[in-house]
């Protein structure tokens, strides 16, 4: 859900980007490093959430202020979605989710994953087959909760029959869908690339696909009366959403509404008595409200969410995503870098170093490693341990060289560590 009351890790809300302090915990995609503060005296560790993040949408919204991309047609696939990121792009970008997971990996071992929450950008652009394997990829690395909530976001202009259950075929357990309006002209005017037909059938596709879902929903649109929101609660309310998250919209800095802002915004007396009536229809309609912009029917609130809520931990992987992570004596912060393709190349970056140092009879120094990428060596301690269980390379302390075996079995040796 796009809540901007929600410290969502890809998305922060308070959440100072900071310099570095400890390199030698850096992880192979952290633009800024780490901060530490003080949380001495932690009896027990909160529970611990992961977030996704997908970066790439099929056209950047002018309100938007979120780490997204919008994706230029050239560098994607058609489809009767629209330009998306091809299949290799996928591919690529979820290896690099998992070289960044497992780099992560040290920090949480041993814990529990409570919930997982997909975000973007539009992750619905990612095919069902891809979202498969990431979860795949996660639950080999992960302890996870019997149950666990698997949260993804998708917009309608994704949309195509059958799509949604394909996704929780995958492993997906609920839907959040982006609707913002069902009014043709407010979508315009917010410039999404649906329209209300699109969002409706959405919805119902959803409802069938999944047992919870979320619908966003925003008001305070450029020309919306509260008539209008009427008729966007009436469209809402009808679908029978189990979980509804509702936000003004607002102009944020850095976003095109910052440089030109919409006409015909509601003024805040309107925009207050908008959210009256949300509230008393939301009510009505047996959608309790339980956090400022959230709403839901009994037993279906975001567990995601309010593990943030509640000041619980999370560990965020992918382009921009962001984590907090409690130890008995410290509260780490992180943030990845928020270029996609920067965040792609920093994940491969490791790779190139051990595949030209393998060539060399004294092999490399992980230290080395360590300097000249920026990345922790606990990284590649799955690629280590099986090339030394097949005798094709030996350590000593923080140098590995090539057995006689390795380099008789270069290209063997050196496929150990490329990208899956």
């Amino acid at each position: 859900m796009k809540d901007k009351d929600v410290p969502r890790p890809a998305r922060p809300v308070g959440i100072p980007v900071v310099a570095a302090d400890a390199a030698a915990n850096r992880l192979p995609m952290a633009a800024a490093g780490e901060s530490g503060e003080p949380a001495k005296g932690l009896s027990t560790l909160p529970p611990l959430s992961l977030y996704v993040h997908l970066p790439w949408c099929l056209r950047k919204c002018p309100y938007c202020d979120f780490n997204s991309h919008e994706l230029p047609s050239q560098e994607g696939q058609g489809s009767s979605l629209g330009p998306g990121p091809d299949a290799a792009l996928q591919r690529r970008y979820r290896q690099a989710l998992v070289h960044d997971l497992e780099a992560a990996l040290p920090q949480v071992w041993g814990r529990t994953v409570h919930s997982i929450f997909i975000g973007g950008g539009t992750p619905s652009l990612f095919e069902p087959d891809q979202i498969e394997a990431l979860l795949t990829d996660l639950r080999a690395r992960l302890r996870l909760e019997p149950g666990c909530e698997i949260t993804m976001e998708a917009n309608p202009g994704t949309f195509e029959a059958r799509r949604f259950a394909a996704y929780a075929r995958a492993g997906v357990t609920r839907l959040s869908i982006g609707v913002q309006s069902f009014d043709d002209q407010a979508l315009t005017a917010l410039g999404r690339v649906h329209d209300g037909r699109q969002a409706r059938a959405a919805a119902e596709e959803a409802a069938c696909a999944f047992p919870t879902w979320n619908l966003d929903l925003m008001y305070a649109l450029p020309g919306q009366t509260l008539a209008g929101l009427e008729r966007d609660l009436d469209a809402a309310l009808a679908l029978r959403p189990p979980h509804l998250s509702i936000y003004h919209l607002t102009i944020e800095p850095n976003t095109r509404f910052a440089l030109k802002p919409p006409s015909g915004l509601p003024d805040d007396d309107s925009a207050y008595g908008m959210l009256d009536r949300i509230i008393e229809r939301t009510a009505a309609a047996g959608l309790a409200r339980y956090e400022v912009s959230a709403f839901s029917m009994p037993g279906h609130r975001c567990t995601h969410n309010l593990n943030y809520w509640r000041y619980g931990d999370y560990l965020g992987i992918g382009a921009g995503a962001h984590s907090k992570l409690s130890f008995p004596d410290r509260l780490v912060r992180q943030v990845r870098w928020r270029e996609p393709r920067a965040y792609i190349e920093a994940a491969e970056r490791p790779f190139e170093f051990m595949l030209n140092g393998l060539r060399l009879i004294d092999g490399v120094s992980l230290r080395t490693f360590h300097e000249r990428t920026g990345v922790n060596a606990a990284v590649l301690e799955p690629a280590l341990r099986t090339a030394i269980s097949r005798g094709l390379l030996q350590q000593q302390g923080l140098q590995v060289q090539p057995t006689a075996k390795g380099l008789d079995f270069l290209s063997d040796l050196q496929s150990i560590f490329l990208p899956d």
